[in-house]
This record gives C-alpha cells, sequence and structure tokens, in this order.
C-alpha cells in the first residue's frame, strides 16, 4: 500500500511538471538570477568565456531540479533565452525519465546556440535534445577541451543531491519571447 502511495505522489508530482509554463510580465529580479548563474559558471571555469563571446545565444536555466522514483523521474526548471547577449524571452525545461532511479538533485544548465539557425530552431519552441546529448559538468579548464555537437553545447552544474550522471537527453523546451 505504501508503495502505491508513493507512486500516486510522484505521478501528481510530474504531472505538474509538464503543464505549461504560465509567465506574468517582465520581472527584473529573473534577469539578476540568470545573470547571477552566468557569473557562477563564469567564476566556475572561466575558460568558458570563449563560449559568451561566440555563441550566438544561449539558454540560462538557474534552477533545474530533478528527481525519481521506483520506475519514474523528471525534470523541471524555468531559464532564460540571449541573443547576442540580450535577454529575448524565456524557456521552461521538462524531462521525463523511464528506469530504476531514486533520489533527487538540483543543477544549473547553460546550453549554447553556436549560429543564428541553431537559435532560430530553439524558439520555435517545443525543442527537445536528442537522447545522445550529454552535458559537461563545469569544473575549472573543462570548457577548453569542450566543442558543439549539432550547433549546441551543454554545460551543468551540480547545485545539491547526487549528480552520477549529466544526461540530458530528451528534454524538451517552450520558448516564450519578451516581444509576444
Amino acid at each position: 500500500m505504501n508503495m502505491r502511495r508513493n507512486v500516486f505522489v510522484l505521478l501528481l508530482v510530474l504531472s505538474g511538471m509538464v503543464t505549461a509554463p504560465v509567465f506574468a510580465g517582465w520581472n527584473p529580479h529573473e534577469e539578476e538570477n540568470a545573470r547571477q548563474t552566468i557569473r557562477l559558471f563564469q567564476k566556475t571555469d572561466p575558460s568558458l568565456q570563449i563560449f559568451f563571446d561566440e555563441a550566438y545565444g544561449y539558454a540560462v536555466f538557474p534552477d533545474v531540479y530533478k528527481g525519481g522514483i521506483l520506475l519514474l523521474g523528471g525534470a523541471r526548471g524555468k531559464g532564460y533565452v540571449y541573443e547576442q547577449g540580450n535577454m529575448i524571452g524565456r524557456s521552461s525545461i521538462t524531462q521525463i525519465n523511464v528506469g530504476p532511479q531514486l533520489g533527487g538533485q538540483a543543477f544549473a544548465e547553460i546550453i549554447f546556440f553556436r549560429g543564428q539557425a541553431d537559435l532560430e530552431d530553439f524558439k520555435k519552441g517545443n525543442y527537445e535534445l536528442s537522447a545522445q546529448a550529454s552535458a559537461i559538468a563545469v569544473t575549472a579548464g573543462v570548457a577548453t577541451k569542450s566543442e558543439y555537437s549539432d550547433g549546441v553545447a551543454i554545460f551543468a552544474l551540480p547545485k545539491s543531491g547526487l549528480m552520477a550522471e549529466a544526461s540530458v537527453g530528451g528534454q524538451k523546451f517552450s520558448f516564450e519571447s519578451y516581444e509576444e
């Protein structure tokens, strides 16, 4: 009976993760939260600066929460999208995992888009990373050995919990422009 209750609670939590994002008007606190996250990535690995300098755009997710119990898990977070250094909109991230798992974690994530076409694909909404995509856990100097794959480079910075794997395949993203 206890196992059924746990599965029910997890399904309830996961259903909240996959609902459509609701964004109110612009909030200056959001931009500062994104800037703090960028500074944290740059402080952890100063060599990431080359990605900030050369990428056409990037999406910053200050807080992504991931958890799982038994055979179900998921992740959810919200972020901010930049085009040539200017914040242009918001994004949400959703991931559903199936398979043995237990635990939870929080991490920050940045996705760099090499060119304008790569960012435009993301901005169309319902963007999804392939199952082969994986994030690089940020440590000092890691960016010097990193490259784009299919027009994107993904970096994750663990914040709390256990993060034995930085897999991001299957993540889905929404996008909402500030101009809409």
